[in-house]
């Protein structure tokens, strides 16, 4: 079984957040089960982690309405993952991967630029997993332009909605003149979106199968509140809709062999997270204490809690505990967190992100903070579980689907959770973590259980396996 994998951002090439660890670590784990997977990705490297020797295959050109533009195709190989790049320095040699005034034809040129590319290649895949806006073009694409050509003729296609919140929403004549489409799919309604197109919509369509990344968060879109004016769609094709979480890759998560903390451990000696936590307390400027250190890893934006947290952060920060903060987004949470590190001894906050921080706060912090207004998947809580940091999470997504809130009195759980999106029930469910780290027998027990938790990739593998031999019949 042949896969081509389709993503914007995979690392360690390129990445601005979770959709570049899934591209990356799911190939991996699928490889290991025994499937054919290729990434292809853009040439965008500005944020590039690793220096690969690429082989040049080829050059050509795609359509791009009027105008044909340069294509370059190159492979390497990293970490038993085949890797194609599609190069054109005019649409990605940029600083930020979106966010641009041309992401309409950045993207319309990327969706086209993989199925030129597939023509020239000498792989023939049997299916084509594609990720998030930025590909979903691609069924209709492969229908319109490439059906009639022999290789394309049973490829089977599934769209992965990481995100739904961000659904690539043009003006209509993207279709004609970036896409070289006809206006017969925006007349039918298939890609009309308030009177503009709707790559989201698009992908999911036309594609064979739509998955998102865990089964809560599958059963939220169906319903206007998590549906993004979209729950009416996603209804009519919910006979192809599979939730399937995310997992984290135990390779790179695994504070036993982790370079990048200061102390080493597994659950069997999970004591050591101590050494990893001073060492946190030093490096963020804290004092040395046995008090419980709560930390967020997380974008600074409301999808994530943070107006939650505002109404209650100086009744939280009046507790004896520390609060660590790393992250970056909307100024307003910002500014929040530099204003009350200045006036609480206990907070420190570091504006921006860092990849070998976020790995030291995870070691170091008894509990993660997570109370997302909504949440697909997360990885910070599967991340925290695996290094003993207790979550403390909102039950919506992917959330509810991987922490179990602890049960005092059979000892059963996984983390700590509320319900309502209420400022007050958040601080309540930080109160019942607090109560239970005061009794350290119960507390080494939970840690050494989170530990212990099967959150790799390797069964969410075997589940697309299944779907993809659903898919092409074998």
């Amino acid at each position: 079984m042949k896969v081509l994998f389709v993503s914007a951002e995979v690392v360690p090439f390129s990445k601005t957040g979770g959709l570049a660890d899934v591209a990356y670590s799911l190939p991996r784990a699928l490889i290991k089960e025994g499937v054919d997977v290729r990434v292809m990705t853009s040439r965008n490297f500005h944020n590039r982690k690793v220096d690969v020797e690429e082989r040049h295959l080829l050059n050509t050109e795609v359509e791009v309405g009027w105008r044909k533009q340069y294509l370059g195709i190159s492979m390497t190989e990293f970490n038993d993952i085949p890797f194609y790049f599609l190069d054109n320095e005019y649409y990605f040699k940029r600083e930020g991967i979106y966010g641009h005034f041309d992401d309409a034809e950045r993207y319309s040129y990327f969706c086209r630029a993989a199925l030129e590319a597939l023509i020239h290649l000498d792989f023939e895949p049997d299916l084509i997993h594609f990720n998030d806006w930025h590909t979903a073009m691609i069924p209709l694409l492969m229908k319109k332009h490439y059906g009639h050509i022999e290789k394309f003729s049973n490829i089977k296609t599934v769209f992965t909605i990481h995100n739904l919140r961000y659904q690539g929403v043009y003006d209509a004549q993207v279709l004609n003149e970036l896409l070289n489409l006809d206006y017969s799919e925006f007349e039918s309604g298939a890609v009309e979106f308030f009177g503009g197109i709707n790559f989201m919509k698009s992908g999911i369509t036309f594609a064979d199968a739509v998955t998102t990344v865990s089964d809560t968060y599958a059963k939220e879109i169906k319903e206007p509140y998590f549906g993004e004016k979209l729950h009416d769609l996603i209804r009519d094709h919910e006979e192809k809709l599979h939730g399937i979480v995310n997992g984290i890759d135990f390779e790179i998560y695994n504070p036993e062999i982790d370079p990048k903390i200061v102390k080493n451990y597994t659950y069997k000696n999970s004591s050591r997270k101590q050494i990893n936590k001073e060492h946190l307390q030093n490096i963020m400027g804290l004092k040395k204490s046995k008090r419980p250190l709560i930390a967020m890893v997380s974008r600074l934006a409301d999808q994530k809690g943070l107006d939650l947290l505002e109404h209650i952060i100086e009744e939280l920060l009046e507790l004896d505990i520390q609060l660590v903060v790393l992250g970056s987004g909307e100024e307003k949470y910002e500014n929040m967190f530099k204003h009350f590190s200045y006036h609480y001894e206990n907070l420190s906050a570091s504006i921006g992100f860092n990849e070998e921080l976020a790995h030291e706060i995870y070691a170091g912090a008894d509990m993660l903070l997570m109370p997302s207004l909504f949440e697909p998947c997360g990885l910070s809580q599967l991340i925290s579980q695996r290094y003993g940091t207790v979550p403390i999470v909102r039950e919506t997504g992917g959330l509810r689907d991987t922490v179990i809130h602890y049960n005092k009195y059979t000892q059963e759980g996984s983390g700590f959770s509320f319900g309502s999106y209420n400022a007050h029930e958040l601080l309540f469910a930080v109160k019942r973590a607090l109560e239970l780290y005061d009794n350290k027998k119960e507390w080494r027990g939970l840690v050494k259980n989170i530990m212990q938790l099967d959150t790799s990739w390797k069964q969410s593998a075997l589940k697309y396996k299944a779907l993809y031999q659903d898919l092409i019949g074998v």
